[in-house]
């Protein structure tokens, strides 16, 4: 009974850490990605999701609702957003019925164990028909079906319903500070973000400074577009914004746009659902090189890791999401639709990009899955789900979490730290926070028996198959 007592005791003060967790500290901007299936030389959907799992990758965007990726993707701690394709989008905005049969075929099957954490209505519908005459109000209303299913069930917190724009929606995007939406949009924008203020559901834009570089390249300097800083100082808005990159005067162009409507008082959070630079392209682009899309596409990612806003707004954290995951050879288009990708159809990496997270999977083992590659000397433990399975941190998770985590474990959770607290011990280098909360997490995730809720620390926790242990530091393992 003692014993009872006491777990029962350490269990509400964990619960008791997560509540406080969820009301006192943020989280970090996560890292996204685009995984588009247009092609027939790509990994197969489990491949990926288990590669997925060792990358600093915590969530991923796809364009459908594909059954095989879906369940690729159950109990790997990577969020995942869907999509309804746009010849889709009237069908739901007919009746609730049809969204609520869409869910039921589509969704359902794979919940909870698939962590769907919001479904896109369409991808750029306003500005991509077919005979150019937008349809807002199919898509408003389908937006609206779906959303009330997942009310219906229960599911409208976790689960989010929104849209992804082209900046096309813009009447312009310059000078950021002036910037509106199209005139014959501004009405059903303001319906849209009406929505989107009350669902607490995010405003997604695909944002591209590799097109503005590409038409433009005698007026848009290079640096500025690849997110590096511009020369002369960046440029200048005149309401006295600076902008040392394009993505961030797209993004405030965006947000200008938003409060002209009268919802600058209102949180509507900005998310960048595409970015990315191609590889390659057509005779005479001189822009879609290996070279730039290596830079632009590292920084983008450490854009999205610092948690910094925008001139506008610098504490409003950005979630980011880059396109795309793979060259899609069968996509329809020029040479540079089909060269996007930051891997080849293989696994093999297009540009030398560094995606590994040092403490969700091994790294000291020597295969590929350190670098996230998908050649013949891949994991096969990982692949195969051994009964080893352990707990670490995700690697972009917030200090202030890590820290609370780290207190928890190592005080009320009954953790035993000095391999990590005394400098002597085996798990004391390196001195980081995050290697020292991710050893303490996996010790209270051994202890109390593997349960998937013994790894969530409020959502910085990560299962993986692959052993952290390094040097002469052993994590355990049951």
């Amino acid at each position: 009974m003692a014993a009872m007592a006491a777990t029962t005791t350490t269990q509400l003060l964990f619960f008791l850490f997560l509540f406080l967790s969820v009301v006192l500290l943020p989280l970090g901007s996560s890292v996204g990605v685009n995984y588009g299936t247009l092609g027939n030389n790509l990994p197969s959907p489990k491949r990926v999701a288990h590669l997925l799992q060792a990358t600093l990758i915590d969530k991923v965007k796809i364009y459908d609702t594909n059954p095989e990726i879906l369940n690729a993707f159950s109990n790997t701690a990577i969020d995942l957003i869907v999509a309804v394709e746009n010849q889709h989008v009237f069908n739901l905005s007919s009746d609730t019925s049809f969204a609520d049969q869409w869910f039921t075929t589509r969704l359902a099957p794979f919940i909870p164990a698939t962590s769907v954490v919001a479904i896109v209505v369409g991808n750029e519908y306003l500005t991509t028909t077919d005979d150019g005459v937008p349809d807002p109000a199919s898509l408003l209303r389908a937006i609206k079906n779906l959303h009330s299913v997942l009310v219906s069930r229960g599911l409208n917190r976790k689960i989010k319903v929104t849209t992804p724009h082209s900046m096309a929606v813009l009447a312009s995007s310059f000078p950021p500070s002036s910037s509106t939406f199209a005139p014959n949009l501004a009405q059903s924008m303001e319906s849209l973000l009406d929505f989107l203020a009350d669902t607490n559901s995010p405003f997604m834009v695909n944002a591209y400074p590799y097109f503005a570089y590409r038409d433009n390249p005698e007026t848009v300097d290079l640096q500025y577009a690849l997110l590096g800083n511009s020369s002369g100082g960046g440029v200048r808005d005149p309401k006295g914004y600076i902008y040392y990159n394009m993505l961030d005067a797209q993004i405030d162009a965006v947000r200008s746009a938003i409060n002209a409507l009268g919802f600058g008082n209102r949180t509507i959070k900005i998310t960048v659902s595409e970015s990315g630079w191609p590889s390659k392209g057509d005779a005479g682009d001189i822009a879609a090189t290996k070279e730039n899309a290596k830079i632009y596409n590292t920084r983008l990612i450490e854009r999205a890791q610092s948690s910094k806003g925008t001139p506008m707004k610098p504490r409003d954290k950005i979630d980011i999401f880059v396109f795309a995951l793979f060259n899609e050879n069968k996509k329809k288009g020029g040479t540079t639709e089909r060269n996007f990708g930051m891997f080849n159809g293989d696994g093999s990496k297009v540009y030398d990009m560094d995606l590994s997270c040092e403490f969700c999977s091994s790294s000291s083992n020597g295969d590929e899955t350190a670098s996230f590659g998908f050649g013949e000397k891949m994991n096969t433990e990982l692949m195969r789900r051994g009964p080893s399975v352990w707990c670490v941190a995700k690697p972009h998770a917030n200090d202030k979490v890590l820290q609370g985590v780290l207190d928890f474990c190592c005080g009320p959770g009954g953790v035993d730290c000095r391999e990590i607290y005394n400098d002597s011990g085996p798990c004391f280098e390196p001195n980081k926070l995050l290697a020292h909360a991710s050893y303490a997490m996996n010790s209270y995730y051994q202890m109390h028996g593997r349960n998937f809720w013994n790894c969530d620390f409020k959502g910085i926790g990560l299962v993986t198959f692959s052993d952290p242990s390094y040097g002469p530091c052993r994590y355990s393992q049951m």
